[in-house]
């Protein structure tokens, strides 16, 4: 389906670029978005990821309405035209523009007066009211309702379901911030985002946005001031700015040239520094030990869902097993750069147990002079701190106040490692 240059054809392309093409938004987005003016670009991304998050409530609502199921370019242009309706778009609009881009493409033009017949035939209101929040794909919930149980999956499944919030990291001593509500842990989350770069403090470089639970990482950490640290795949740099705030003299380490440019022109606005290096850290060495690293290691991402909603229609799990194994050898490699009595925080934004739990535990195995090192964090749960020391966050944590990423981290220290 031709998709026009406005926020409703870019998110009907993009929908049915993750649906069909199986690409990622962030694959996709670059090349779709590009002909759209910065206003709609925005309004297209909210668009298709509240699309994305509602999948299988809009087609329980279309299902009585149609008699067969529809080619899929249509399909789409319905999920897509039921999502603004249930955010409250007018209706006459959607309706019109919908039927305007079945008409557009050759192949589903003889459908738009299907597409007119199935909007117009709605109730008033909200057309998915009532309706149960999108479920995880089975590869991926069933291995948490064993480790969690049904009620929590359930829980982290509501949460996902919702627009997610944004958060920012404060600067140290900084004097203006946009209006929010500080959380327990420190970060402050936005009542309202708008758009960012029009917030106070942004150009001063006072803050960036952050995952409440990712700046958990650098906080275990605890960076002294003149400490040695490398943040080993370090992109989008996040926890690098917090590692440069802290004082500490940072290295930051990705394999990613592109992402790496957003690192330095963050490191730019905030008026932080720390030496940038592209290179992969399995062949990449340092020219000295560090007295501490942190290791956001590559992972399967399931604990950013609510922020990215594609990836359940476009992993399979089947790359897991791939990801444990490099995870596994990033994590010796980084030991291996540590000076005696060093620490090391490895963290995955993944909700699964392997690549938490299950990589702690191998990694103790594995290093017999290693110990779980423990931090006093503010705003952590008791609860949240697993048996052998690790720090788990769930998605449905914080559910009142909007949840939070699902992410594992935990913090050890090198006593001997054989040195």
């Amino acid at each position: 389906m031709a998709g026009k240059a406005t926020a409703r054809g870019a998110a009907l392309a993009l929908i049915r670029a993750v649906m069909e093409g199986g690409q990622t938004l962030a694959e996709a987005e670059p090349a779709l978005l590009a002909p759209l003016a910065a206003p709609d670009r925005a309004r297209a991304g909210r668009l298709v990821r509240a699309t994305l998050r509602r999948v299988e409530p809009c087609d329980r609502v279309l299902a009585p309405r149609l008699r067969k199921t529809p080619p899929p370019a249509v399909l789409a242009l319905l999920r897509l035209a039921l999502t603004e309706l249930s955010l409250g778009a007018a209706p006459h609009g959607v309706v019109n523009e919908a039927v305007d881009l079945a008409r557009a493409d050759r192949k589903t033009a003889h459908l738009a007066g299907l597409v007119n017949a199935v909007l117009r035939g709605l109730p008033e209101g909200d057309p998915l009211a009532g309706q149960p929040v999108q479920k995880l794909p089975r590869w991926l919930r069933q291995p948490l309702v064993h480790a969690w149980g049904r009620e929590a999956v359930a829980g982290m499944e509501a949460v996902q379901a919702g627009e997610p919030p944004v958060d920012l990291t404060l600067r140290a001593g900084a004097t203006a911030t946009p209006e929010g509500d500080a959380l327990p842990s420190g970060s402050l989350r936005l009542r309202e985002a708008g758009q960012l770069s029009a917030l106070p403090g942004y150009e001063a470089g006072q803050w960036w946005v952050q995952d409440a639970a990712a700046a958990l990482a650098v906080r275990l950490l605890a960076p002294r001031p003149g400490e040695r640290v490398l943040d080993a795949c370090a992109a989008p740099g996040g926890k690098t700015l917090q590692l440069a705030d802290a004082g500490a003299e940072v290295t930051a380490l990705d394999v990613s040239a592109a992402r790496m440019e957003r690192v330095g022109e963050n490191l730019a606005r905030t008026g932080l520094t720390a030496r940038v290096v592209v290179a992969d850290a399995l062949d990449w060495a340092p020219d000295g030990p560090f007295d501490a690293i942190l290791l956001d290691a590559p992972c399967s991402a399931t604990g950013t869902i609510r922020r990215h909603p594609d990836l359940p229609f476009v992993k399979d799990g089947s790359e897991v097993a791939g990801l444990v194994a490099l995870q596994a050898r990033l994590i010796d490699r980084c030991l291996g750069w540590l000076r005696p009595g060093g620490r090391l925080v490895f963290c995955t934004c993944s909700v699964l147990p392997e690549e938490g739990e299950g990589q702690l535990g191998a990694a103790l195995a594995r290093h017999p002079g290693l110990r779980v090192g423990w931090v006093d964090l503010a705003g952590v749960e008791p609860g949240w701190w697993t048996g052998d020391g690790g720090l788990r966050l769930r998605p449905d944590y914080w559910a009142d106040r909007g949840g939070m990423d699902g992410f594992f981290m935990a913090r050890l220290e090198a006593s001997e490692l054989g040195r």
